[in-house]
């Protein structure tokens, strides 16, 4: 997008920056949205290339929380028992574990550990560990939900018919269950998407997840806050673009919710 737009995220205008560091020029046809103060980057196109870091964090969650929590809900909603017993009290264990304070005293060591590895240095071992924390404790909620449904419809008269007819437990869980588990799924991943743009958005502000130079909402946010009182403006446009974001999916979650399942109180 920023290159449609021909406008370069990184190219700094230091030239049109006062002494303070405050943008001499307000919006232009050049800059939409102004420029940044202390960098003089372009604003819009900081906006658009820091959305990538944001989504791709939130859309790796989604996809990391759903795949666990799908598979624990269906084991545990299914078979049902001592399995079920176990894989409850682990959920609700991390629900009602204060995950904030646990990321707070695992951040550093355990991005230390992951650029140690090997496996990814600086704001890419922060990436890993932020997808890796925020699936942790996001899984729980999916797997709530699944094994609500996979309760439901272990009862329905189709799984009973397969059961009667012989299939085997792989057979009634991947031709039965899961093609009637993928309604309620799309709208809690559309649900839950926004909430992790959110999460990103805080701890990148809160200076627990990716770092500059590199460019996400928080970040953005996190540098607006020190010019609120003199520029205004960088901080509401940065809020309002993420707010506008967060509501956007969630009235696209509830319109998939009130489309796919038409029992569900409006």
């Amino acid at each position: 997008m920023a290159r449609i737009i021909n406008v370069d995220p990184d190219t700094l205008n230091l030239d049109v920056l006062d002494i303070s560091g405050i943008p001499e020029v307000g919006f232009s046809w050049d800059h939409p949205l102004g420029l940044i103060p202390g960098t003089g980057r372009d604003f819009l196109a900081q906006l658009l290339y820091g959305s990538r870091i944001s989504f791709m964090i939130a859309i790796l969650t989604t996809i990391t929380s759903l795949t666990i929590g799908l598979f624990v809900g269906i084991i545990g909603g299914y078979f049902r028992g001592r399995i079920d017993n176990y894989l409850g009290r682990t959920t609700d264990f991390l629900l009602a574990f204060p995950a904030f304070f646990m990321i707070v005293a695992l951040n550093q060591p355990m991005v230390a550990r992951i650029e140690q590895s090997g496996i990814a240095q600086g704001n890419g071992a922060r990436i890993i560990f932020l997808v890796f924390f925020l699936s942790f404790f996001g899984w729980p909620g999916f797997s709530r939900l699944i094994r609500s449904q996979v309760l439901s419809l272990r009862e329905r008269e189709f799984v009973t018919a397969a059961q009667a007819m012989g299939a085997t437990r792989w057979r009634v869980i991947t031709k039965e269950l899961i093609p009637n588990l993928w309604a309620p799924v799309i709208v809690v991943v559309s649900l839950s998407l926004p909430g992790y743009l959110a999460a990103e958005a805080v701890y990148s502000f809160l200076g627990l997840g990716v770092q500059p130079p590199a460019s996400t909402w928080g970040i953005l946010l996190s540098n607006a806050t020190r010019y609120v009182t003199v520029m205004p403006s960088f901080f509401l446009i940065a809020a309002g673009s993420l707010v506008i974001v967060v509501l956007a999916f969630n009235l696209v979650g509830d319109a998939l919710r009130d489309a796919l399942d038409p029992k569900a109180e409006r």
